[in-house]
């Protein structure tokens, strides 16, 4: 594997919560950094070196096809996805088809560009989840390890083993050196969709004296894990990882979701009473989410650094600041040095976030 200076990247979903971090993070330390998206979760404008990113769906193969032609790169991030397991019970057509078929465009992309020129040989790390063990989690007695059934328990999580499998099948069929990544769960600033997101925006939109909060289920436990620890540990894989091989990477913090309001409440200030609300409970849910991440740690030497609490700053940070901003008549942009700091992790960086995002709600309307 060339030095990461010599890294001529690809990142398809460049503009989630993933891999516009990825996008951010690589940028200052290879050589060529390419991203992708289709529907972006996350505003471009926030992004450095725009023009390095374009627009391309993975469910249509002569286009993924196209842009690989042109770019070469010799490290992939495969990344894009429908990535929201309530919407694949609403649309699983379309997670399948972005999910398994856009994988698979992906790989035909770099198996037909390889016929053409044999000394073309990129690392391709590919986005698998926690979801695709599904059933096997149920019985699990600790953190699960990388040999556990996959039994996925929505279309989601059956959409990612599929992706899982790909890489595996299109290693030992076509050499392409693929590795597969099983994520857990993940949140950090730009997050939409889970819990630690959804609590952070709820609540800061909430009354300085607090309010109801809508909540789902409290009781599921889940080893929550920062998305710059993900970041690090995807690039570790890209150097190091094996070819073919399945990795956990996971928090090793497990709390209960319930444990995650006292964290917002101290953060915020504000008092959150928890109302259920069953439009938000699973048909399935499973009651506890970790992994083992021994396999990875003995690879890449990899760690997670930051902590639960971490998460929660950082996710609040960044809400707070979308709510001001949004509220706001004339909401002043955070200064982008600063947002990209906090979205790099840095602990407690989102404690002064917050306090300028509260600066910034009390600016008068300039409307």
């Amino acid at each position: 594997m060339p030095d990461r200076a010599q890294w001529n990247v690809l990142i398809t979903g460049a503009c989630g919560m993933v891999g516009s971090h990825m996008y951010e993070r690589l940028q200052a330390e290879c050589a060529s950094v390419t991203g992708t998206y289709t529907k972006p979760t996350t505003d471009l404008r926030e992004l450095p070196s725009a023009e390095r990113l374009v627009e391309m769906d993975v469910r249509y193969g002569q286009h993924v096809a196209e842009v690989i032609e042109r770019l070469r790169p010799n490290v992939i991030f495969h990344l894009a996805a429908q990535s929201y397991p309530t919407v694949s019970w609403e649309r699983p057509q379309e997670t399948l088809e972005t999910n398994v078929v856009g994988t698979a465009n992906v790989f035909e992309a770099v198996r037909a560009l390889r016929r053409r020129s044999p000394g073309y040989d990129p690392v391709v790390v590919v986005a698998s989840s926690s979801a695709s063990y599904g059933a096997s989690l149920l019985n699990s007695n600790g953190p699960i390890t990388e040999d556990a059934a996959l039994l996925p328990l929505h279309p989601y999580g059956v959409s990612k083993a599929a992706t899982d499998l790909l890489a595996f099948q299109y290693w030992k069929s076509d050499g392409i050196r693929s590795i597969r990544a099983r994520i857990f769960n993940c949140s950090g600033p730009r997050k939409k969709g889970d819990v630690v997101s959804d609590f952070a925006r709820r609540i800061a939109a909430l009354p300085p004296e607090g309010g109801t909060l809508r909540v789902g289920n409290l009781r599921t436990r889940r080893a929550f894990l920062h998305v710059a620890d993900l970041i690090e540990a995807l690039i570790g894989l890209a150097q190091k990882g094996a070819p073919g091989e399945a990795y956990n990477i996971s928090g090793e913090e497990v709390v209960e979701v319930g444990a995650l309001l006292p964290m917002f409440e101290a953060i915020s200030g504000k008092r959150a009473t928890p109302d259920v609300d069953t439009s938000l409970l699973r048909p399935t849910d499973e009651p506890v989410i970790a992994g083992d991440n021994t396999r990875l740690r003995n690879r890449t030497g990899w760690t997670p650094l930051r902590r639960v609490r971490d998460i929660v700053d950082d996710v609040y940070a960044d809400a707070a600041w979308r709510v001001a901003s949004a509220t706001a008549a004339a909401a002043t942009p955070l200064p982008p040095a600063i947002r990209r700091a906090a979205t790099l992790g840095e602990p407690r960086l989102g404690l002064a976030i917050r306090s300028l995002a509260g600066q910034h709600a009390d600016r008068p309307s300039a409307g």
